[in-house]
């Protein structure tokens, strides 16, 4: 009901009201009854007419309500119309499946029955591999023999021919017999001034080395050595061991002792097995060998070499059959050798750190000031890790023996010990006026100039031969200071021995 519809009934009202009342109630009285009356109706018209409008925005938002919830039931009719699209695709997918199985389990009865056989096969091809790793080590072996038999003929055939000139004195041998000896010592470069400077064998034997380097252009101070140490043999006759390892193989001897870095130094100046007899610092020096530990570490492999007779395979590359083995077995372990040795006691992981450090067992059991320490320096294991260090120094004691450990702990407490360390380099010798003389003409008392005397007395300490104390100074420090400490240990110097 709207406003003017309740005005005109409320008027209504008022005129009904006036004509019914007696004459008992007075105009006025009548007049204001109705006034109440009427601000009664207009108050209960406001309340009414808010629940209205209450009712109607619940109308409205019942109907938006509506509208979302039948957007809902379509999607939702949607989705289950895809739900049961996806599931006949997986039924369909079920059904390939239940028939792939069916078809593999055919195939596995089938399988199960091959099994037996397929065993059989991957048990011979175990052993197929097993034997043609064997066969492997034998091809290898083989071609080693090959290549020394190879040298050793070609020694042999040089040998030959120098012992069918032996009859003939090498001063008499003519320029073709000269330059063909040459060119098969391996420095055949030199041929063609050779040739025009050489009348016979007596030109290179009255000749200095002021003459081969002017005459002859040879301008390495190692190949002038190495053609002096070859005429001295000739004069004296005598047919050393060590002639019988060409440059070559020397290059092989490096990578054994585990200093690969130094094969084309060593062999541009055609280094052979003679030549390693008489290398002095400065020669090593002149091979660009700097490091001090370097310098030790070939000093070492050397005297392996002098007790070995230069034997050319009496250094080890792979591991034995032996579980402990002594160090008498230790001091003719090649690089690699040592290498595995880190990987038998758990430390595989810092065993290439080995590569090029010129660690073999010869400089482990010989060199006295060659610890765990430095072991452990050069392997890079880091100072914060104790255990491995400790671990590290006990497996090391086990493997070099009670009396090298005991000797290596005695240099270590000495007074005036200087450590091994990885970063020293050695510095030239000073060269008196004596140290350019005709290499025939050395005093003997100048071979103290070589890294490894030759006539150092070879001695033999818990079973293995060692360097005696003279052989063992230039290099350490400690050593030239109080070489007499290491006689209680049995190690002493042949009284002919050189002084250095």
């Amino acid at each position: 009901m709207s406003r003017v519809e309740l005005n005109m009934y409320l008027t209504f009202v008022l005129k009904v009201n006036l004509h019914s009342s007696g004459n008992s109630e007075s105009y006025q009285q009548r007049l204001s009854r109705l006034e109440g009356d009427k601000e009664s109706l207009v108050l209960q018209v406001s309340v009414l007419t808010d629940q209205v409008e209450a009712q109607g925005a619940k109308i409205s938002d019942l109907q938006s309500s509506l509208v979302e919830h039948q957007h809902k039931l379509e999607s939702t009719e949607e989705m289950l119309q895809q739900e049961l699209l996806h599931r006949t695709s997986l039924e369909n997918q079920k059904l390939s499946l239940m028939g792939e199985v069916s078809y593999l389990k055919i195939k596995l009865a089938d399988m199960e029955g091959k099994q037996s056989h397929g065993a059989e096969r991957q048990h011979k091809a175990e052993g197929l591999i097993k034997e043609l790793k064997i066969l492997k080590d034998k091809v290898e072996h083989l071609e080693d023999q090959k290549i020394q038999y190879e040298k050793k003929l070609k020694a042999t055939k040089v040998k030959d021919e120098c012992t069918i000139n032996m009859n003939i004195p090498f001063s008499q041998w003519t320029k073709g017999q000269v330059c063909g000896w040459l060119e098969d010592y391996g420095l055949g470069q030199y041929l063609n001034l050779t040739r025009q400077w050489v009348e016979n064998g007596q030109t290179l034997l009255s000749a200095t080395p002021q003459d081969f380097e002017k005459e002859m252009g040879m301008k390495n101070p190692l190949h002038r050595k190495k053609l002096q140490l070859a005429l001295n043999a000739f004069t004296t006759k005598v047919i050393e061991k060590s002639s019988e390892l060409d440059h070559i193989w020397v290059t092989r001897w490096l990578d054994d002792i585990g200093l690969p870095q130094y094969k084309d130094q060593f062999h541009e100046a055609r280094v052979d097995g003679r030549m390693i007899q008489y290398l002095t610092v400065n020669d090593l020096l002149t091979l660009k060998v700097t490091s001090q530990l370097h310098h030790l570490s070939i000093k070492c492999a050397i005297h392996v070499l002098h007790a070995n007779k230069f034997n050319p395979n009496c250094l080890r590359r792979r591991p034995g059959e032996e579980r402990q083995p002594s160090p008498s077995e230790v001091v003719q372990w090649s690089n690699h050798r040592v290498m595995e040795w880190l990987r038998a006691v758990d430390l595989a992981e810092y065993a290439p750190n080995l590569r090029g450090s010129g660690v073999h067992g010869g400089l482990i059991i010989l060199e006295p000031r060659f610890s765990s320490e430095t072991l452990a320096l050069l392997l890079n294991i880091p100072p914060q890790k104790t255990l491995l260090r400790r671990h590290l120094a006990t497996a090391f004691s086990a493997l070099v023996g009670t009396q090298a450990t005991q000797e290596k702990r005695e240099y270590g407490n000495a007074t005036g010990h200087v450590p091994l360390t990885t970063t020293a380099k050695v510095k030239p010798k000073k060269l008196g006026f004596t140290q350019f003389s005709h290499l025939r003409k050395r005093k003997p008392d100048e071979s103290a100039d070589y890294i490894c005397p030759i006539d150092s007395g070879t001695l033999t300490v818990n079973g293995i031969s060692r360097l005696p104390s003279a052989a063992l100074r230039g290099l350490s420090p400690n050593l030239d200071r109080q070489p007499e400490r290491r006689e209680p240990l049995g190690i002493r110097a042949r009284a002919n021995s050189p002084k250095q």
